[in-house]
């Protein structure tokens, strides 16, 4: 079995924010088109034009109608991918060590050449954040774009995950969680940011920021009538205004 290390130098990871989340799926998208083009292998699709195509995704959206005690119904998307926890059952069930967490920055990988397809990593994550590679028949992960991350041929600016990259709403965040003024730190801090099934003790790195409560909508006040008499009309227009007024 896998060991995890007892300390990682850094703690690289995301914070997702479900006010702004828009469930455009721009995020899965660009994942999905990082992943498999770039210098990862594919993310594999069977029957991808057909009727029945099934295919590996490493981020995902779900949307959810809640309805809060006292406040209106809402939708929440959820993007879920995985967390890159401190407590990584994944890696301690792998019987190969293909699933492993790095010590310099907490990623949590998969080793293709080691892994021999068994599933008990994706049995043993409580978050169904793992996906079998339908051709290649290898699990796959996140990886926090570790190939863009570290890729000293793109700008920096390019250099963070390809689901932050290209998110319009800017609801993902990228950053080293064991810095305190790092971005994704101050935002958990501001917010209160969240673990997702704390109660499963896995200490996932990834937060989520929760949506800000809503107000019912109030009906606009209807507005107020001048009682300002208006003008008398002269001429035409003044004989015209008291025979309608006498007509009516």
């Amino acid at each position: 079995m896998t060991r995890l290390p007892a300390t990682t130098e850094k703690r690289l990871g995301l914070v997702i924010d479900l006010d702004t989340c828009v469930g455009c799926h721009a995020c899965a998208v660009s994942c999905k088109e990082w992943n498999t083009s770039a210098g990862a292998s594919p993310l594999s699709d069977v029957d991808a034009y057909g009727a029945d195509v099934s295919g590996a995704w490493l981020n995902r959206i779900h949307t959810f109608e809640v309805t809060p005690e006292g406040a209106p119904a809402q939708i929440v998307h959820f993007p879920k991918s995985c967390l890159h926890c401190d407590d990584a059952p994944c890696v301690t069930v792998c019987p190969t060590g293909a699933s492993y967490k790095r010590p310099e920055d907490g990623i949590v990988l998969v080793d293709e050449d080691l892994c021999i397809g068994c599933g008990l990593c994706a049995w043993a994550c409580p978050y169904g954040a793992r996906e079998m590679d339908p051709v290649e028949n290898v699990m796959k992960k996140c990886t926090l774009c570790v190939d863009r991350i570290y890729s000293e041929t793109l700008a920096e600016e390019d250099r963070i995950p390809a689901c932050v990259r290209t998110c319009p709403s800017s609801a993902r965040h990228f950053g080293d969680f064991n810095d305190p003024d790092s971005n994704v730190s101050q935002l958990v801090a501001d917010r209160g940011g969240i673990d997702l099934m704390p109660e499963m003790g896995t200490r996932p790195v990834n937060k989520y920021l929760p949506p800000r409560p809503k107000t019912r909508s109030q009906p606009a006040p209807a507005p107020a009538l001048d009682p300002t008499p208006a003008p008398k009309a002269d001429g035409f227009l003044g004989w015209l205004d008291a025979a309608l007024d006498r007509l009516g």
